[in-house]
């Protein structure tokens, strides 16, 4: 299961969704790119507003200047993988700290 754990200044998200087989896995490939888009989306506005970990399982973003544009891009990510877990309870799960 993906775990995705929000806090007001970062955002974690560990573990494998077992949705399917590697290079199958439907739920895993929507998170990737979620993230992936939201991250360079960010990136493009400012290199300075976020900081991130990529690592096998792993995604943390932490948010560092918390303008008005990563502001929207990071809610939008968040509305978006709350939408999926809902598609797909088994596989992600979201949490609000």
């Amino acid at each position: 299961m993906i775990k995705v754990k929000i806090k007001p200044k970062s955002i974690t998200i560990k573990g494998h969704a077992d949705y399917d087989v590697e290079g199958r896995d439907i739920v895993c490939s929507s998170v990737s790119t979620m993230v992936t888009t939201t991250v360079n989306a960010i990136l493009i506005f400012d290199q300075k507003t976020i900081d991130y970990e990529v690592k096998e399982g792993l995604v943390k973003i932490d948010i560092i200047k918390d303008d008005d544009t990563t502001r929207k891009l990071i809610d939008n990510l968040i509305n978006l993988l709350e939408e999926l877990s809902k598609d797909y309870p088994k596989n992600i799960k979201v949490e609000r700290e």
